[in-house]
């Protein structure tokens, strides 16, 4: 990790975060009594299990067990890692991540990434500024015939690398102080003798952005159709191409959470497609689209529409993409493919056929089913019966990665027309044999101690530790428990309107957060006030009992030796507080 998130910004996330809104945006929820429900999205069942809490702003499912708060729910439902899912909230909530500075390993680290962040800035700079002031005419020849008007140049900060072996590493030499961050750029080769050159050289250029709008990578063009036609920089410490997508940044600003995206494979595509209006179209970057791109873009749209040549290479291409987005699929998450006339691109052909015609491909598109098995079907006869158990064989591998029930008996069922059972149960079984995951969650049961009832409570009240009196002796640290229940005590204290999934926050990567989040969900009592009162009756039985052992003990040294005089009115002011709660005119409130 590039530095510690401050758990100052992480408080302030989940302040800013409805839990209900989250996850309701994700799967729909209903109303049931003080909580809301909904069938678990995280294990097959048939009765919904699932509840979230608007005041505790947690969820749990009582079928596999499964809780936590908003941003467990990021990790688990979009497979994202912590840090991924507080980059999710950030952008949610329009708010910028935070870091501070961490060991010296990550301040080290976090400290190159920014200074990359800058050196690729001013690099952008460099070739727009070559763009607008250079007098090629092959260059503007070219952007003519391309259609490429300073409006959609500076919509996506278009620059141009000038004919020359170092016009780059010069300009950079004037502006950035630090040399050898140069080669972390991925902008230049290092040749056989020594000597650094620019890496791009007469082309155009595309700043390739992260999701935040950050620039961390360029790839370039060449005016003619010379090899290779395409050029990425190379791979850094802030660019992984597998992980990134061209446009997607460009395309959440106009909407963060998009109805559609779709994948084309260059850069020309998703420019031309976004001056006929078309806003939702990215690229892979030239590759394959790969997992971590689909991961990546289900977080901004529950429809992807894969857009490929009609040859047999954008098929494979397609049947690749198909593979990597099995486990994402859902019932809200769809998956369509296009496959465009034979010479054809995104690009060319929407010059062609116009924008009406290019959406009405889009809007027709052929669904994941349909392709799954034009695909299989095509590469098997289905006459013999060994044709057909092979054919449900490769088909049911395929569907027991699909990680949702409905989806799954949808395509068994298409399976058995294939095959030929008119009865597909036995299919259906199957598949739900090797998919179902057997669910033994039982409620956790604890033995009942003063100090876990006091600890349940407060995880579930927060608002409890307004009554808990300063602790300030020493003889209360000896019980068992004591010292967490005072840290809770002070955590909550110290924010005001703290929720049960901040509090839980806390405690991530602590041992003791496995023990919290089961007493969180353990007995939760129905209305507050019961449970005001149980917190107050045990916290009074508490405090009578260390009263009484402090008492014993001193009574016991006052036998063997002499009290000190502090020790003396110690013993006068137990024996007034004795007999109040012998009278029961004491509450711990006072």
């Amino acid at each position: 990790m590039i530095g510690q998130i401050p758990h100052s910004f992480i408080n302030e996330l989940l302040t800013k975060t409805n839990i209900i809104n989250l996850i309701n945006s994700k799967i729909p929820l209903k109303k049931k009594g003080k909580n809301y429900n909904a069938f678990c999205p995280f294990h097959n069942e048939k009765t919904p299990s699932f509840f979230v809490n608007k005041k505790k702003q947690i969820y749990h499912c009582f079928g596999c067990g499964v809780h936590g708060n908003a941003i467990d729910f990021l990790i688990n439902y979009n497979k994202l890692n912590f840090v991924e899912a507080i980059e999710e909230l950030s952008s949610l909530h329009g708010i910028n991540l935070k870091y501070i500075k961490g060991e010296k390993i990550n301040k080290t680290i976090l400290h190159k990434r920014t200074e990359l962040y800058y050196i690729m800035k001013k690099i952008n700079y460099f070739y727009q500024n070559s763009l607008k002031n250079t007098s090629s005419k092959k260059l503007k020849i070219y952007l003519k015939i391309r259609g490429l008007t300073k409006e959609i140049i500076d919509y996506f900060s278009i620059g141009y690398a000038p004919f020359g072996w170092n016009n780059l590493l010069n300009f950079l030499i004037l502006h950035i102080k630090n040399y050898k961050c140069f080669n972390e750029t991925g902008m230049f080769i290092l040749n056989d003798n020594g000597k650094i050159y620019d890496r791009f050289r007469e082309r155009i250029i595309f700043p390739i952005r992260d999701y935040n709008g950050r620039i961390i990578a360029f790839g370039g063009r060449t005016l003619d159709n010379s090899s290779p036609k395409y050029l990425n920089s190379a791979e850094t410490n802030i660019f992984h191409k597998r992980h990134h997508l061209f446009g997607l940044y460009e395309a959440i600003q106009k909407k963060y959470k998009l109805e559609k995206i779709l994948i084309v494979e260059g850069y020309m595509d998703v420019i031309t497609l976004t001056k006929y209006n078309i806003n939702y179209a990215v690229s892979s970057l030239g590759t394959s689209t790969t997992y971590e791109q689909i991961k990546l873009l289900f977080r901004f749209t529950n429809t992807i529409i894969y857009c490929y040549d009609g040859d047999q290479a954008g098929k494979i291409a397609a049947w690749r993409a198909l593979k990597n987005s099995l486990t994402f699929l859902n019932e809200e998450r769809k998956l369509n493919f296009i496959f465009l006339p034979s010479g054809e691109d995104p690009d060319s052909l929407i010059q062609k056929e116009g924008k009406k015609s290019f959406e009405k491909r889009i809007l027709t598109s052929k669904t994941f089913s349909n392709f799954l098995f034009d695909t299989l079907i095509s590469k098997t006869n289905l006459i013999t019966q060994d044709d057909k158990i092979n054919f449900a064989n490769i088909t049911l591998n395929l569907i027991k990665k699909i990680p949702n029930k409905t989806m799954r008996f949808y395509i068994t069922q298409k399976l058995g027309f294939y095959i030929g059972i008119p009865d597909i149960t036995q299919v259906i079984a199957i598949t739900n044999k090797k998919n179902n995951i057997k669910i033994n969650y039982k409620t956790p049961k604890f033995k009942l101690t003063t100090m876990r009832i006091l600890i349940t409570l407060l995880l579930q009240n927060p608002i409890f530790s307004k009554l808990v009196p300063s602790f300030k002796k020493k003889i209360y640290t000896e019980i068992p428990g004591f010292l967490l229940f005072k840290q809770l005590v002070d955590f909550c204290n110290s924010l005001p309107e703290i929720t049960t999934g901040q509090l839980l926050e806390k405690y991530r990567n602590n041992k003791l957060l496995k023990l919290l989040e089961k007493l969180a969900f353990w007995n939760d009592i129905c209305t507050e006030e019961t449970a005001k009162k149980l917190f107050i009756d045990t916290l009074n039985h508490l405090f009578k009992n260390i009263l009484n052992k402090r008492f014993e003990y001193l009574m016991a040294k006052e036998r063997t030796q002499k009290l000190t005089f502090d020790e003396r009115k110690e013993v006068y002011s137990l024996i007034l507080l004795q007999t109040k709660i012998n009278k029961k005119t004491f509450n711990i409130k006072t």
